[in-house]
């Protein structure tokens, strides 16, 4: 009988979980050798930008120096052409002045030889004058050689900004670049977040698919207070430990798929109705609302979840789903509310 079994058994019931395995296990060496890739490249990409902010610094320094030693060879410039205004002021006086000086000796020979003392002493003048004059000339060769050697600096001057003018709109070129880039992988992030969320939510609601009272808002989960809590506590209730549960295991898969590179937290939200606290434990709606979401994530977080991807909060009585006051409306708005977000 055994033997006639072994004959029957077909060639499909052959082992093929080991094939299987090695090709999974292919798979993960060649997902996670692009992640290595991308953090490499997350690495060099923030690397090169702080390089390039410190070179835009470094010339925007030198173009302010550069600025403010043109604004004092300006100063000097005009301090100079003054100067050499006035001095050919002084040599056209002293022209003038030994002209007259000659009219007068002139004048003065036609007299006859009672005028000697006179006209040497009026020839004295004008050996003086001469003098005066030569010397302001030599002041005004000078002058004009500092003016030269001024406008020979502000040319190189004039050179240098326009050189650095030409490196700096290089620079912030490149700059722009790398902020296209850097935008366009912030912009991957974002999606990949999504697309992990929509994940998530897709395996809560299969598994919450039977209870009516635990919505979906948007991008939240909705649970009404009393499938955690009773009321007017902060203690998870064992049917609320139950719902947390698949949570938690939800989130755990979640961490394991989602790569480290991209920043997500699990906001926990505690929200309560209008009705006052009447608890000694809890002086308002606030701390009633806060230590609930507290609750809530010290228990995922003893059920394995990292800690750092999750969130707590307390909105009070003051973000309500239903403004209406009836008690239909109030056990609406005492709620715990889940999303997935950015951190």
């Amino acid at each position: 009988m055994a033997l006639s079994l072994s004959r029957r058994r077909r060639p499909e019931d052959a082992p093929y979980w080991p094939g299987f395995v090695d090709a999974m296990a292919q798979l993960l060496l060649v997902i996670t050798f692009l992640l290595s890739v991308f953090i490499v490249a997350q690495f060099l990409l923030a690397r090169q930008i702080s390089g390039k902010d410190s070179v835009l610094e470094k010339l925007n320094s030198q173009i302010a120096e550069l600025s403010q030693l043109l604004a004092l060879e300006k100063a000097a410039k005009a301090d100079v052409e003054q100067n050499l205004v006035a001095l050919q002021d002084d040599l056209g006086a002293e022209k003038t002045k030994n002209a007259n000086l000659l009219a007068m000796l002139q004048s003065e020979n036609q007299k006859g030889t009672s005028a000697g003392a006179t006209i040497s002493g009026l020839q004295t003048d004008l050996d003086k004058q001469k003098s005066i004059s030569s010397e302001a000339l030599a002041r005004v060769e000078l002058l004009n050689q500092q003016i030269a050697a001024l406008r020979r600096q502000l040319s190189q001057i004039s050179a240098l900004l326009t050189d650095s003018e030409t490196r700096n709109a290089q620079s912030e070129a490149q700059i722009a670049d790398l902020g296209k880039r850097l935008n366009s992988a912030l912009a991957q992030k974002v999606q990949e977040l999504t697309r992990y969320r929509s994940e998530f939510f897709g395996r809560l609601r299969q598994i919450l698919s039977q209870r009516s009272d635990i919505l979906v808002v948007g991008d939240r989960f909705v649970f009404q207070s009393e499938v955690l809590f009773s009321k007017g506590v902060a203690e998870l209730s064992p049917e609320g430990q139950q719902e947390m549960l698949k949570v938690a295991d939800a989130l755990r898969e979640l961490e394991r798929e989602i790569p480290p590179d991209i920043a997500w937290v699990l906001r926990v939200d505690g929200h309560t109705d209008t009705d006052p606290i009447l608890s000694a434990q809890f002086k308002s709606n606030w701390e009633l609302s806060a230590a609930r979401a507290i609750a809530v994530v010290n228990f995922l977080i003893a059920n394995g979840v990292v800690p750092n991807h999750l969130v707590a909060a307390g909105f009070g009585e003051f973000q309500p789903i239903d403004p209406g006051s009836t008690e239909e409306a109030k056990s609406r708005n005492r709620r715990i509310e889940l999303k997935l977000t950015e951190r």
